[in-house]
């Protein structure tokens, strides 16, 4: 097991915050994994096997019938005698009403509750009724290019050849792990976006057309790194003699992004310092996920290079649109390319039109461009998924 320590960093930061602690990301990212590494931690840290409740609700040992008061008694049920005890909960959606279960035992008990969870049922907007002010989310992605260098450590091979890999093949870490090639890569990736469309979002909100779901999906994929609305979306479904509704493709866009399949990132208007509502762009949890559909194209790259870039900074805690990443009082712009060209100028017009003093880069595959051009830093796209800071 190859600990991720910036995760269990952040639930020690929490450990005893009479907060529910939630992480949330799509399936198979490596949450069940986090949970398990977070029990050794507790255990190497004194904590008592018998008051730490491990419990997985996708087990075939759990009844698919058990509302939020079996939930809640079977947990009281192992709370045996006095002292704090840690739950961890995985897959908690699986449970209808999970939220009053784990409300009344953070209030009823001396307990420390963790929960992951894989789609929507661990969105903000439906946990709020009992767990208001009572959470912290704390989103789990696919493995960063660190992590995956570190799951790689005993192949020997140099950061940039690792790089190239992990540009084709994705950050799951089960594909990290496996030492798969291109083709059974894509195959596992697969199954897992299967799963996810299967019981996260046709299941759940009754998908009839899914031919028709299916094209849209296919369309945000293809169109990864570009801005479109769902209006563009609806006059491309047009030109292919198909019918759907603005509405639709609205709920779509939001079934998929509360399965975390797809992030959104708003434009933001730089003189008008406000978050414009149209023309945004869509990012796919990991960039296998658009490989598994399409195939491995080298034209793709760049787009999928913006891609991980996205979320980097996501990791790092920066608040990202296109045009400004923010986090707190820090700002720094980012701007994504394959190569650089000859003219280099042209690639940093945009960044030096910006007229204030806060960090800018181009990150790019360039093996040659690093350097600095009036002000604007040209940066390896290994070297900045490496760096602690920006």
């Amino acid at each position: 097991m190859i600990v991720r320590p910036n995760y269990i960093n952040t639930l020690k930061t929490y450990r005893d915050v009479p907060l529910v602690k939630i992480l949330a990301g799509i399936r198979r990212c490596g949450k069940s994994t986090i949970l398990e590494m977070f029990k050794e931690d507790l255990l190497n840290s004194g904590v008592s096997a018998d008051h730490i409740i491990s419990i997985s609700y996708t087990s075939e040992d759990f009844d698919d019938g058990m509302t939020d008061k079996d939930m809640y008694n079977a947990i009281k049920k192992r709370m045996a005698d006095e002292g704090r005890y840690y739950l961890l909960l995985d897959e908690v959606q699986e449970i209808t009403g999970w939220e009053k279960a784990v409300n009344s035992l953070l209030e009823n008990a001396d307990t420390d509750i963790y929960v992951t969870g894989s789609n929507s049922k661990l969105m903000s907007s439906e946990i709020s009724t009992y767990l208001t002010g009572r959470y912290i989310s704390i989103p789990v992605f696919t493995l960063s290019f660190a992590e995956y260098m570190e799951f790689k450590k005993s192949s020997g091979r140099a950061p940039k050849e690792l790089l190239n890999e992990y540009i084709r093949m994705g950050g799951f870490p089960i594909v990290a792990l496996g030492g798969f090639d291109g083709s059974a890569a894509y195959q596992i990736v697969e199954g897992i976006y299967n799963s996810v469309i299967t019981s996260d979002i046709t299941k759940r909100h009754n998908i009839t057309n899914f031919d028709l779901f299916n094209r849209v999906v296919k369309y945000i994929v293809e169109n990864v790194g570009k801005t479109f609305s769902a209006n563009a979306i609806v006059k491309f479904l047009k030109s292919e003699g198909r019918s759907l509704s603005v509405e639709s493709v609205y709920n779509y866009l939001e079934w998929l992004e509360k399965a975390f399949v797809i992030y959104r990132c708003q434009r933001y208007d730089l003189q008008g310092k406000s978050v414009l509502k149209t023309q945004e762009k869509f990012y796919l949890a990991d960039a296998s996920l658009k490989y598994c559909m399409m195939g491995f194209n080298t034209k793709s790259v760049a787009a999928m290079l913006e891609n991980i870039v996205y979320f980097e900074l996501c990791r790092k805690g920066y608040k990202v649109y296109i045009g400004k990443n923010e986090t707190k009082d820090e700002r720094i712009y980012v701007q994504v390319c394959r190569n650089l060209p000859e003219e280099s100028d042209r690639e940093v017009a945009n960044l030096l039109e910006i007229k204030d003093h806060y960090p800018k880069y181009v990150v790019t595959l360039d093996e040659l461009a690093a350097g600095n051009i009036n002000g604007v830093k040209i940066v390896h796209l290994a070297d900045f998924l490496l760096a602690e800071e920006y």
